[in-house]
């Protein structure tokens, strides 16, 4: 082979171009095409495309390779995860849409547990709440109720939604549908985010500012252009479609943007900072790209699909040989295996590997997970100031005290009593003022008129009861202690959640209060 190729003469296209109409050579056109069209040479071997516009002056085998216009630009630098990555593995629509569809189940659930007679309860004034048939009604006397109110439906959505169990579940079947429906959608929507979530707190992304033609016509800050008098420049300047005529009318308004070789285009590619893009052929493109220094990328996909032949002039006998040699390489895939040899088993630049030990997350990656829960725990102690606040100028207002001593007053069984509660001590009553030594005897035996009528097994928690309602009244600088035996369960009443049996006697204590106030 290497004598036959001796016999022959191998020499490079005299001007450097694969050949463009010009009027100012002769025969009409320069480069490798001008020189068959006047007969200097019998045959091109090179990356020249195949056109129409060529084929009408030379002869073009077999495509031997396929290609299409791609874009080239300089790779963006990696980009690590942000404090608020573990957004990403879903959408901000989506984000927007499960915000959306939690506030609309709750209300939902409200609403259905509202009307459904399953989910209301009566209270009796007995230790344990009685469930209220359908058609029992409310004369028997006692209390509705109903678990579902607007906050607790939140609270339950949220709780499903966060993969916890709440302290309230339906009772109806028409709030079972409801919560199964929510359960389903939140076991999708977390397996999705699960599965996605490492990924996206490990890799280091490259974002390409630009992704395909379109995102290239539709801005200017990024310039493009081509090889001047190459195939792809005499597409875009023949182009009838709407996108490729815009952008031939932006690169041919800047003429600075063409260049004279693809040397130059991948050198202003690289030099660039990414501010430029260059239209190339993308085989050329996937070749320059695994070489080094490995700074280049094709991005978007390919457009005008065309294919390289090989040239000869007009009806050369050597165009037949050729056709039947290309055919040959590419049914026997050779034509493949040289492409695989030469553009990618031997490139310059190295692979991604994703090692699990290197892609370890760092505080960066979930720093956005600690502001959200010391966020949470700030509002949560400012809503608790809050209430403690509003609750003790309730107070105020109802004892017609000054809120100053109302404050002191919840600040002291905040910080002091509460501790007896948790401990579980013995009850005593400690009269703080001495101006109100004139109140303490009628007072004291209305306590006892109150405690006559509690049975002797629940004199402990009614009588701490009615000390409790005792202390509301008269707003009292008192330091009240618990009892040990049976004393957990008045504590709970006291200290928020409120059990029917508790609100009836407290209430009948007050009203024991009252009526001796006012005798």
């Amino acid at each position: 082979m290497q004598r036959e190729i001796a016999k022959n003469e191998l020499r490079i296209v005299k001007d450097g171009k694969y050949g463009a109409e010009n009027n100012e050579v002769k025969g009409g056109w320069d480069g490798m095409v001008g020189e068959l069209v006047r007969n200097e040479a019998d045959l091109t071997i090179a990356p020249i495309t195949i056109t129409s516009e060529r084929e009408r002056v030379i002869d073009f085998s077999k495509p031997f390779m396929s290609l299409g216009i791609s874009i080239m630009i300089k790779k963006p630098m990696k980009q690590k995860p942000g404090v608020f990555s573990f957004l990403n593995p879903l959408s901000q629509e989506i984000w927007i849409s499960v915000v959306f569809a939690f506030v609309g189940v709750s209300i939902v659930l409200f609403i259905v547990s509202r009307f459904s007679p399953y989910e209301w309860r009566i209270l009796h004034h007995s230790d344990e709440p009685i469930r209220l048939p359908p058609h029992l009604h409310t004369n028997s006397g006692g209390t509705m109720a109903n678990d579902f109110s607007l906050l607790n439906s939140l609270w339950f959505s949220l709780a499903a939604f966060m993969q916890q169990g709440g302290d309230i579940s339906p009772k109806s079947i028409s709030g079972r549908i409801v919560g199964a429906c929510w359960w389903f959608f939140t076991l999708i929507i977390i397996s999705s985010y699960t599965a996605n979530l490492a990924a996206f707190l490990t890799v280091e992304r490259m974002v390409a500012p630009i992704n395909s033609p379109e995102d290239l016509a539709s801005q200017t800050e990024v310039e493009y252009g081509t090889l001047m008098g190459g195939a792809t420049w005499d597409f875009f300047k023949r182009s009838q479609i709407t996108l490729y005529s815009r952008m031939w009318e932006f690169m041919n308004s800047r003429k600075h943007v063409f260049v004279r070789s693809y040397d130059d285009g991948i050198r202003r590619v690289r030099q660039s900072k990414g501010k430029y893009a260059l239209l190339i052929e993308s085989p050329k493109n996937d070749y320059i790209n695994e070489r080094e220094p490995c700074d280049t990328m094709k991005v978007g996909r390919n457009f005008d699909a065309k294919g390289f032949g090989v040239a000869t002039p007009l009806g050369s006998p050597l165009r037949d040989a050729v056709n039947l040699a290309v055919l040959s390489l590419k049914e026997d895939g050779e034509l493949t295996k040289l492409k695989n040899k030469w553009w990618y088993d031997r490139t310059e630049c190295p692979k991604d590997k994703q090692d699990s030990l290197r892609n370890e997350l760092s505080l960066s990656n979930v720093a956005g997970v600690f502001y959200i829960l010391i966020g949470g725990l700030f509002v949560a102690m400012g809503v608790a100031a809050l209430e403690f606040c509003y609750k003790s100028h309730l107070e105020a207002k109802r004892a017609k005290i000054p809120i100053s001593d109302a404050l002191k007053s919840k600040a002291r069984l905040t910080l002091g009593v509460g501790r007896d509660f948790d401990n579980g001590r013995q009850a005593i009553l400690h009269k703080s003022h001495s101006h109100h030594q004139h109140q303490h005897t009628g007072q004291s035996n209305t306590l006892n008129r109150c405690q006559r009528h509690v049975p002797p097994a629940h004199m402990t928690v009614h009588g701490f009861l009615c000390v409790f309602a005792f202390l509301n009244l008269h707003s009292s600088h008192l330091t009240l202690h618990c009892p040990d035996k049976g004393g957990s369960r008045g504590v709970m009443g006291v200290m928020g959640v409120m059990t029917p049996p508790i609100q009836f006697s407290i209430q009948r204590c007050q009203n024991e209060f009252s009526g001796a106030n006012g005798s």
